[in-house]
């Protein structure tokens, strides 16, 4: 059993976390960039105040085989963890698909995990020389985009997902990260605004949010969704 998986939050029934899916959310404790806008800053220290049993998940799980189709692994940042491939192993092993959500900070991981995974929702900041502007961390664009080839020329199925805040990318900026994911060949491509409850970034909650500013942008594109 698989007890070094670091665990800050756990829900039992998600119908948003893995879309068409019901599925439970494991939410993983630690990440290593510090996103402005962040909503689960509880998540990003890398051993959490209050920490879930893996063996306590696992139970869950098997009461529920049958009743629950997908095991999502969030964060946080899941694939940090290298004892994620186990735990993914287990949950397969009682027949439920799975689902990560990921900022693709080690695409070495990441790359190893694609083939045993079903769904992936990716997480770009912007482009490669400006994603540190809302991660703190410098080679984080690079990590991000060699992450987001990995999964548009793999098999699995994907979607990736670009956060706005008007303070952190500019509707020139968003245009040019849709470009290039299309030029990279992606198939689903979700816009969505931050959530504003809670943000790592306390001054960007007194921020105008005029999400209206994007809507030129995404009018040019066909087959964008937005959240």
């Amino acid at each position: 059993m698989n007890q070094s998986l670091r665990i800050g939050g756990f829900v039992s029934l998600s119908t948003v976390d893995y879309p068409g899916t019901l599925a439970a959310v494991v939410f993983c404790q630690g990440c290593s960039w510090r996103c402005r806008y962040c909503h689960n800053p509880e998540l990003l220290p890398s051993v959490g105040v209050e920490e879930i049993a893996w063996s306590d998940v696992m139970n869950f799980l098997k009461r529920r085989q049958g009743l629950l189709d997908a095991v999502v692994f969030s964060g946080g940042e899941p694939i940090l963890q290298s004892s994620l491939e186990n735990a993914i192993e287990q949950v397969i092993e009682l027949g439920y698909k799975v689902g990560l959500h990921t900022a693709g900070s080690v695409p070495e991981r990441l790359n190893r995990i694609l083939p045993v995974v079903n769904w992936i929702g990716l997480d770009i900041k912007g482009l490669e020389h400006v994603h540190y502007n809302t991660t703190g961390v410098s080679n984080s664009g690079s990590l991000a985009w060699e992450s987001a080839k990995l999964i548009i020329n793999s098999n699995v199925d994907y979607e990736i997902r670009i956060t706005v805040h008007p303070s952190l990318i500019t509707p020139l900026e968003l245009k040019d990260v849709i470009i290039k994911l299309n030029v990279l060949g992606a198939k689903k491509i979700v816009v969505q605004k931050c959530r504003t409850k809670i943000m790592l970034d306390s001054t960007l909650q007194s921020t105008f949010l005029n999400f209206k500013i994007y809507q030129p942008v995404l009018d040019v594109f066909t087959g964008i969704t937005v959240v």
